[in-house]
């Protein structure tokens, strides 16, 4: 508990921390929420769609906004002193994304029809294809303004505008489903984004010097190789995840049934809800520490360190959520979600090897390993869908978390040899 409290108490972004702490409870709160309110108004086939868009909306912003925020943070954050380089970082943010963003918003809206048969099947819902098309823009602008604020360090501001933000949503939302149903909940996944925008376009104006900044002839091709490695590699992820959840999930309501894909759905939800937690407590505590470390030795010490501190902590709580699966299921969602308590098994299994892996992957961000992410993303992602239609055919519905569970084990275990002359042999005090 203390090698634990070692990573809690340290200052290292303390304010940052706060801030996503924040966030991330405010987003865990507002999902519980809208779930109870799914499985009540709409039901295991509405999660099943809601599921659909929620992951095309994921995939869409990712691309509008070409995975620019972590690189723009990054780079304004070092500029912000200096005029000439800050307008290239903020002109080249800002006009690339715009030619991504109109791209990806005339797409969806000429190509809606397309779009709405790959979501949603026979069911037409193409004014929400629509609808999300002129919302697209407004949530890239909000991106961008985020990377601003968080580059200047603006953490209250930030905080504030999250918590009216998710609460603003999270109302919307709760509305549109009490009146509308599934249209409702659809309605809501693709305008939240843009009510996002519309407070934070209420104090834009505490940098209103940075306008002048942002010319076009100071985009710059140099600053957009500098920005182009965060961009692959985020799109590689935000990206194609969604895609590959859409096709499994399609796969599922084909095959099985669409409320079979509504627990597989649920099941995914609660999986997000702490692994959300997880995810942000490794990028704020354990990447700022790999980033500072030059040796073998060091890194081994560090991810060791990390497992002894955290994993027993995450196990526990895996334990205890599996043997409490039905009351979890009947306070997220009800009774009729009661079949997903038999996928909690392999999806836990699979989720806690998946941070076993994390805590050792990080060292490609860290150590900006670009190639190494990239390529092992990409074996990820389709070691997961071909696994996961491969145990459906032989399993059922059980198959995709036993797709997902094998996807991980594979995951870890390529990492593990990766890294394996710094974890495992007696080694020099030499580089990574």
């Amino acid at each position: 508990m203390k090698k634990f409290n070692r990573y809690i108490n340290s200052n290292v972004l303390f304010n940052v921390a706060n801030l996503n702490s924040f966030t991330v409870g405010l987003k865990i709160i507002a999902g519980l929420f809208t779930s109870k309110f799914i499985a009540i108004f709409i039901g295991a086939e509405g999660l099943a769609l809601v599921g659909n868009i929620s992951s095309f909306l994921k995939g869409i912003q990712s691309f509008s906004a070409l995975g620019f925020y972590k690189g723009l943070v990054k780079y304004i954050a070092e500029f912000k002193e200096k005029e000439e380089d800050l307008s290239k970082v903020l002109s080249t943010g800002f006009y690339i994304g715009f030619i991504s963003t109109m791209a990806a918003a005339l797409s969806c809206y000429y190509f809606a029809d397309y779009v709405n048969t790959f979501l949603f099947g026979d069911a037409d819902y193409t004014y929400v294809i629509e609808i999300l098309a002129f919302v697209l823009p407004l949530y890239s602008l909000n991106a961008f303004c985020f990377a601003i604020m968080n580059g200047y360090s603006k953490y209250k501001f930030l905080l504030i505008i999250n918590i009216i933000g998710q609460i603003g949503g999270l109302l919307i939302t709760l509305l549109l489903i009490w009146q509308d149903r599934i249209d409702g909940a659809l309605i809501a996944i693709a305008i939240t984004p843009g009510l996002i925008f519309l407070i934070t376009l209420v104090g834009i104006l505490f940098r209103t010097s940075l306008v002048p900044f942002v010319k076009i002839t100071k985009v710059s091709s140099t600053m957009l190789n500098k920005l182009s490695p965060y961009s692959v590699m985020a799109l590689t992820s935000a990206v194609a995840l969604p895609v590959v959840m859409i096709l499994i999930r399609n796969y599922i309501i084909d095959e099985i049934g669409i409320k079979e894909a509504g627990y597989w759905e649920a099941m995914n939800r609660i999986s997000d809800y702490y692994m959300m937690f997880v995810n942000s407590l490794i990028a704020l505590y354990l990447v700022p520490k790999l980033k500072t470390i030059d040796t073998k030795t060091d890194f081994r010490n560090e991810v060791l360190s990390f497992y002894k501190s955290l994993m027993p902590y995450f196990a526990g709580i895996l334990i205890i959520l599996y043997f409490a699966r039905s009351l979890a299921i009947r306070l997220i969602f009800s009774e009729e979600f009661l079949p997903t308590g038999e996928l909690f098994l392999w999806q836990i299994l699979g989720d806690f090897i998946r941070v076993l892996a994390m805590v050792i992957a990080y060292q490609f961000l860290a150590k900006k390993m670009f190639s190494h992410f990239i390529i092992l993303e990409i074996f990820l992602f389709v070691t997961l869908y071909v696994s996961s239609i491969y145990l459906i055919d032989v399993y059922g519905l059980e198959g995709a978390v036993m797709g997902h569970f094998l996807t991980h084990l594979l995951h870890f275990g390529i990492v593990i040899l990766i890294f394996s002359s710094s974890l495992f042999r007696i080694i020099p005090e030499d580089t990574i």
